[in-house]
């Protein structure tokens, strides 16, 4: 009984270290998605630069911006961590047309 337990506890302890990552990266993707519509708002409007990275940085720390005009349309590409190493990065684009009020 010991050895079904030694073998089923770190089996078990496995899938919900990954359960839990996967639930907390796809959080940190919505709200990387949320902050990179609001950040190409922003850089639509005229905003600076490091206003438009601010809006994503306060709702994700440590995450990254690209800003990109596309025509008419201003587009934020932000990428951070997952949180876990195993399941990478996340990346998000918002865009927004330039000129918006």
């Amino acid at each position: 009984m010991v050895a079904e337990f030694a073998v089923a506890l770190p089996a078990v302890m496995l899938v919900l270290i990954l359960g839990v990552g996967a639930l907390g990266a796809g959080a940190r993707h919505v709200r990387l998605q949320d902050a990179a519509a609001d950040a190409a708002r922003l850089a639509s409007r005229g905003e600076s630069a490091g206003r438009v990275e601010s809006a994503v940085t306060d709702a994700v720390p440590g995450a990254t911006i690209d800003v990109s005009t596309r025509g008419d349309v201003v587009c934020v590409t932000a990428t951070a961590s997952a949180g876990l190493a195993l399941l990478g990065d996340v990346a998000a684009t918002g865009c927004a047309l330039a000129g918006g009020g």
